[in-house]
């Protein structure tokens, strides 16, 4: 979204930071050395629903205003996504490769299992379908869970879907042509979706630069696909490419990233890209078409929501496939009331959960 709830670095009030949200809860189990928030930001259309990162925060701030962010963001991508599911996200606080543990993912589960249904969880940044088929032993109210247990699997397979939709729809906004044929593409992050990315424009004839933290990462995209490969970030938004797609943590987006980004559109699949509101005018200044992140890479809760209904892979894709419609339409939103796509994103979102919402209220499980 445009706009960022979160406070300064340096204090937190939950109140304060989480004023839109409906509900926070602390999840603290010293036996498996779980602390995780859960933050549900609207059940307006229905259950929050969002994934479960595992990650090591700095500080239980810098947590809190993580998921803050996060839940908020999936309230926006789920309704943009047609969804008749709310916001929610929940952040693990701590190293998945160090801390992870049956236990933890165990005790975890409990607790959203005392949510009755308000939220419901998935996979994220450190967690895994097979992590969600541990934590369903606990509770009910999981999705994201391995094909062998009826879920839908790995997510990332249609959020890279979707944000090869996305990007199509851009291409069609800025060259006339849906097509990234031809088209030089930098991925920032060749993670769980950036690999995927990668295949789905090498098969559509696009070349590819790519960087990670992880070098073993970007050399399997090197031998397995012939992409090029950069030193770091920095070196790809200065470098000569015509689509930009941060693929990796969020705040991608920054003041000097836009002030030396050669790319005609940013497209990507992470999450929260823009470092601070204003971001999106200052690209749109400098001629650069923003496809809103939680409007191209909504393919991944497409998925997982799918699974609620009893799991088919070919109609969650061809739902996922919908997100090319849904960008030409924050596109052409854009160009008839002259705002940011991202402004446009927000328009369309909020107008589904107001005329949808006011039906419904506050979400309550049937008892």
């Amino acid at each position: 979204m445009s706009a960022d709830p979160t406070g300064p670095a340096d204090s937190v009030d939950v109140f304060e930071l989480g004023a839109e949200h409906e509900q926070v809860v602390f999840c603290n189990d010293p036996a498996s050395g779980l602390k995780a928030i859960v933050a549900i930001h609207s059940t307006a259309l229905g259950p929050g629903l969002g994934g479960t990162r595992f990650y090591p925060y700095a500080s239980t701030a810098e947590a809190i205003r993580d998921v803050l962010n996060l839940s908020r963001g999936m309230t926006y991508k789920n309704a943009l996504a047609g969804l008749d599911l709310g916001g929610g996200k929940a952040v693990i606080i701590g190293d998945p490769k160090r801390h992870k543990t049956e236990a933890l993912l165990r005790a975890y589960g409990r607790f959203v299992q005392s949510l009755n249904g308000r939220y419901l969880t998935a996979c994220d940044v450190g967690t895994y379908s097979v992590d969600m088929d541990v934590v369903a032993t606990e509770c009910r109210f999981v999705t994201g869970r391995t094909v062998a247990h009826g879920g839908a699997g790995d997510s990332s397979v249609l959020t890279a879907y979707g944000t090869f939709q996305g990007m199509r729809a851009s291409a069609e906004a800025v060259w006339g042509t849906p097509s990234l044929s031809g088209r030089t593409v930098g991925i920032a992050g060749v993670g769980k979706v950036g690999h995927h990315l990668v295949q789905h424009l090498v098969d559509d004839g696009a070349r590819v630069v790519v960087t990670d933290v992880n070098p073993a990462a970007v050399e399997a995209m090197v031998s397995r696909y012939g992409t090029t490969a950069v030193a770091d970030t920095d070196a790809l938004v200065r470098a000569e490419i015509d689509v930009y797609a941060p693929c990796a943590m969020g705040g991608a987006l920054t003041d000097d990233v836009v002030d030396v980004l050669k790319a005609a559109i940013v497209c990507g699949a992470a999450n929260n890209q823009l470092d601070h509101p204003g971001v999106e005018k200052a690209l749109a200044d400098r001629g650069i078409l923003y496809a809103p992140d939680y409007c191209v890479n909504s393919g991944g809760v497409i998925q997982v929501a799918d699974e609620l209904e009893g799991f088919s892979f070919e109609r969650a894709e061809q739902r996922a496939g919908g997100i090319f419609e849904t960008t030409r339409a924050v596109f052409a939103l854009a160009r008839a009331d002259t705002i940011t796509p991202a402004e446009a994103a927000d328009r369309l979102a909020e107008r589904r959960i107001c005329d949808v919402g006011r039906l419904r209220g506050v979400y309550l499980p049937s008892r």
